[in-house]
């Protein structure tokens, strides 16, 4: 049977490659929970991260975002991709390198109007040197590189 496939080696084809492809939304290991838990709201509300709370909740790109208050679990609702970090909560200059980090939500940065999260404080340094450069590239680079 040279050049057919057999129905398990496609399905098998089909789960490898689905498998092989990382989450839409950074949420850790063993966890479904967006930024640590952190309210995305708050940062651009309060100028500062605070902890979201699980009674304050709700389900976007199949991870589950706290919030602080109703009040930013609402305006979440009514726009999320305003206020969802950027590259999924992935670290932004890694995805501007080509591959994929962990987020903190301690080093972050708001640029024309989008949350960036990265990996630690000095990669955080490093970005803020020319970050209109580096998003420029993860913009580039971004969704492929969660595969």
């Amino acid at each position: 049977m040279t050049g057919h496939f057999s129905l398990m080696t496609i399905i098998l084809l089909f789960t490898s490659s689905a498998l092989a492809s990382e989450p839409l939304v950074y949420t850790g290991l063993l966890s479904n929970t967006a930024l640590g838990g952190y309210d995305s709201v708050s940062y651009f509300e309060s100028g500062h991260p605070a902890k979201g709370s699980a009674g304050h909740a709700t389900e976007y790109n199949e991870a589950t975002w706290r919030f602080a208050n109703p009040e930013n679990l609402a305006r979440f609702k009514n726009d999320p991709q305003r206020y969802a970090p950027s590259y999924g909560g992935y670290c932004a200059w890694a995805v501007s390198q080509g591959y994929l980090a962990k987020g903190d939500p301690q080093h972050w940065a708001i640029r024309n109007g989008r949350l960036y999260l990265n990996v630690n404080k000095s990669v955080h340094d490093q970005w803020l040197a020319d970050p209109e450069s580096f998003i420029l590239k993860a913009n580039a680079n971004w969704p492929g590189v969660l595969e």
